[in-house]
């Protein structure tokens, strides 16, 4: 798949070392359920109604990306363009499916999804405790040759009070990767 195509053109899929098939392509409204249900099983994600991700899948897809592997929904990327920072692509949800993880698919789908956006700059928010988000976001700026940033940007007390389970939302740090090459 060419980087400009859309949605509904997936990539052609390639075989694992261990014979699986995986693809990654560009989300569609079909996806959007998965994506939802796949978000929900990690138990880590915040979780938005289905409609939001089917919503997404449309309004959003050039800029998200999904993986299946053997045809199944493995993980998937939601992403977008900042409306006030046109070279910025901002990553909103990062979700490998438990079964699918190991396999590098969130790296594959992160590398994929900039690609495609032509975005020279990255921005994220992660929590303190999120080790993997930190880590995968970190080698991203590693393969482009630059640095990673953190700064604090939502904390605490701008999320509702605890839930019923008594959790609050934890603070949201911005993680910024510039420049991204475009030749990746």
């Amino acid at each position: 798949m060419s980087h400009t195509d859309h949605a509904d053109a997936p990539t052609d899929p390639t075989q694992n070392g261990s014979g699986e098939t995986i693809e990654i392509r560009t989300p569609t409204v079909e996806d959007g359920a998965g994506m939802w249900a796949l978000a929900k099983g990690t138990g880590v994600l915040d979780l938005n109604t289905p409609y939001a991700y089917i919503l997404w899948a449309r309004d959003f897809a050039p800029t998200s990306v999904v993986s299946l592997v053997d045809g199944q929904l493995a993980g998937f990327i939601s992403g977008y363009i900042r409306p006030d920072a046109p070279q910025t692509l901002f990553i909103w949800q990062v979700g490998v499916d438990s079964a699918f993880r190991g396999r590098g698919l969130a790296k594959k789908m992160l590398f994929d999804v900039i690609a495609r956006s032509g975005a020279s700059r990255l921005e994220t928010t992660i929590t303190a405790d999120n080790e993997a988000s930190i880590a995968l976001f970190t080698a991203l700026a590693r393969h482009h040759g630059t640095e990673i940033t953190r700064r604090d940007l939502f904390g605490t007390d701008l999320f509702p009070p605890a839930s019923a389970s008594g959790e609050e939302h934890a603070a949201e740090d911005l993680y910024t990767v510039e420049p991204l090459r475009t030749d990746t």
